[in-house]
């Protein structure tokens, strides 16, 4: 009898412009493997699935739901969609692992991670940056006192005009805008940094073509810690992080995803002038998706994920109401 570990079959649903990235790493990660991509027309699947090397092709999501040569999905679809397909994927007894955002809202977030629990399946959002190896250490920094006390947070993410022919992030009604899609990033790396939740934010945007191309954000959090982010689809590219505390910053220039061909870095400056280098290993997809089909509890990640779309709820609130200050919900319900 083989002792080999069962692979853990995934269905692609849909065939978005990350599809193809996600879909090599899920290829490239131990007892992984790719059987079927679904789209909305058979032509579409065909050609995906010959373009990546999937075995087959299926017309519409809820067929590949239904296929007994699925274990769980990866959703690339529309922020629209992800709620009501990684519902549905969960109620087929399928893990998910679902695209940024996890939804359009703390509330559909909060829907999806009850569908997962009730059918006893796993589900993770695929933010990369959350699982490099890289990522552990600024957790340790940050929580073991190496850069002191925790005084200000900044976070900038931006990639200039990145659009594709009727891509969703210039569709309101599909989720586009950067405050979904790039503040993500920003507001997730406030989550993750400060240990807890923003209590009030102040934001303001540019709009552009319909959506919101540009995001400033002011975010107040416990004992006067401070953050602020900033998006846009009309800066130069930025995945940048600044931690400053009252012995030392932390700073990273590609947190995101690391820079292709360098190495994979971030510095520490202390109040010196002294800049101690470090640079690391690893591919943060390969991580993730290794963490999902595993038996490691999710759970710090689940958090944050819903974290962030409890104050993009209220960025999202405090642009509506003008810039004004606004207090972020610290749960749902």
């Amino acid at each position: 009898m083989s002792n080999q570990p069962q692979k853990t079959r995934f269905g692609v649903i849909g065939t978005g412009r990350i599809t193809r990235r996600l879909v090599a790493d899920l290829q490239s990660t131990d007892n992984v493997t790719v059987t079927a991509i679904a789209s909305r027309t058979s032509d579409r699947a065909s050609w995906y699935a010959s373009q990546y090397g999937i075995a087959t092709a299926v017309e519409g999501y809820e067929a590949l739901l239904q296929r007994d040569d699925v274990d769980a999905v990866y959703i690339s679809l529309p922020p629209s969609m992800h709620a009501e397909w990684a519902i549905a994927a969960a109620e087929n007894g399928l893990h998910v692992l679902c695209e940024k955002p996890l939804a359009l809202s703390a509330d559909q977030a909060v829907a999806v991670d009850v569908a997962c629990r009730n059918r006893g399946v796993r589900w993770l959002d695929a933010t990369g940056w959350l699982h490099h190896p890289r990522t552990d250490s600024f957790r340790d920094w940050i929580r073991n006192g190496r850069l002191g006390d925790i005084g200000h947070i900044s976070a900038a993410v931006s990639f200039y005009q990145p659009f594709q022919s009727g891509d969703h992030r210039l569709d309101a009604s599909l989720g586009g805008g950067c405050v979904l899609d790039l503040g993500w990033y920003a507001c997730g790396f406030v989550r993750f940094a400060s240990l807890g939740m923003p209590q009030e934010v102040a934001a303001d945007v540019v709009i552009r073509e319909g959506v919101p191309q540009r995001l400033t954000a002011m975010l107040w959090l416990a004992d006067g810690v401070t953050a602020t982010i900033s998006c846009g689809y009309d800066t130069a590219t930025r995945k940048w992080f600044e931690v400053a505390g009252s012995a030392a910053s932390l700073i990273c220039d590609d947190f995101t995803r690391p820079w292709a061909e360098r190495p994979t870095r971030c510095w520490i400056h202390d109040a010196s002038g002294q800049v101690e280098g470090h640079t690391f290993e690893g591919s943060q997809e390969r991580v993730m998706i290794a963490r999902l089909v595993g038996e490691q509890a999710l759970t710090e990640w689940q958090q944050n994920a819903i974290d962030t779309h409890l104050t993009l709820d209220a960025i999202q609130q405090s642009v509506d109401s003008g810039g004004g200050r606004v207090s972020v919900r610290q749960a749902v319900g």
